[in-house]
């Protein structure tokens, strides 16, 4: 079996930034351990898998070691790989996934991806993640990820994570974020999922259904511009819609082959 592979970057206007990902069209689903080998042999932090169902597309994303319930950057590369490269008549389109239907559609020169909004709603104590990111953040909070609220950009790009304490966090991830550098952007973050075998994402669409509603409340500005301060960077335009989240960015094709069974 000979199975299409794309390899994008997403986030990003420049090749080798943002976060990769690969895209592998469907004729029909592999079982599950196949597709999870897949995504353990491409070894980057997600690929996305597509089938057409009629009119519909059905989409999956696995890490290296586990199907994920979300992913924003892998989502971003397969609309790339369907506007630009399967069906460039179109201007948007909708995928169907564990997260409910995903549009992404054309937005200028980026793409856009209509999210749903994960607002973490509980405030922890801010010392239980301080031994593993080495500074107390100023406030805690948990909800599908947990966010741990910084003083300042500066303080997250120079963090020096503990990859092993944050694993033994009682958290699927960790989000540190903080205001943006004065002039440049209104928030920035890093994001780590050490137990999907991600020791720190590169640029997490899926983080900004947590962030955006998060600093759309303490800006009281519904659009925004956000960095992630990960080694690749990323840049990121989004909109808090309420239940929803609006996420645009560039996508940069790198490499087209094909994947042998």
């Amino acid at each position: 079996m000979r199975i299409p592979l794309y390899h994008l970057d997403a986030f990003t206007s420049s090749v080798f930034g943002g976060n990769p990902a690969a895209v592998c069209p469907l004729e029909r689903w592999l079982d599950d351990a196949t597709l999870l080998a897949i995504a353990a042999e491409n070894a980057l932090p997600a690929t996305a898998f597509f089938v057409r169902d009629g009119a519909e597309f059905r989409l999956r994303w696995f890490a290296p070691t586990t199907e994920l319930a979300l992913c924003g950057h892998a989502t971003l590369a397969t609309g790339y790989v369907m506007l630009n490269i399967f069906e460039p008549a179109r201007d948007r389109v909708t995928f169907t996934t564990l997260s409910g239907p995903l549009e992404v559609a054309r937005d200028g020169n980026r793409l856009a991806l209509d999210l749903p909004a994960l607002p973490a709603r509980t405030e922890r104590d801010p010392a239980i993640v301080a031994a593993a990111i080495g500074i107390r953040p100023v406030e805690l909070w948990e909800g599908d990820r947990a966010m741990a609220v910084l003083q300042d950009a500066v303080q997250v790009r120079e963090l020096r994570a503990n990859v092993e304490r944050i694993a033994a966090l009682p958290f699927a991830s960790l989000i540190v974020t903080a205001p943006g550098f004065e002039g440049d952007s209104d928030f920035v973050s890093r994001y780590f999922a050490p137990k999907y075998g991600i020791a720190e994402d590169a640029v997490t669409g899926s983080a900004h259904c947590v962030l955006t509603p998060y600093w759309a409340g303490v800006l009281d500005r519904p659009k925004l511009f956000a960095r992630q301060l990960s080694a690749r960077g990323g840049e990121l335009w989004v909109e808090d819609r309420g239940d929803r989240v609006r996420v645009s960015g560039e996508c940069i094709a790198v490499a087209e082959g094909t994947f042998t069974l």
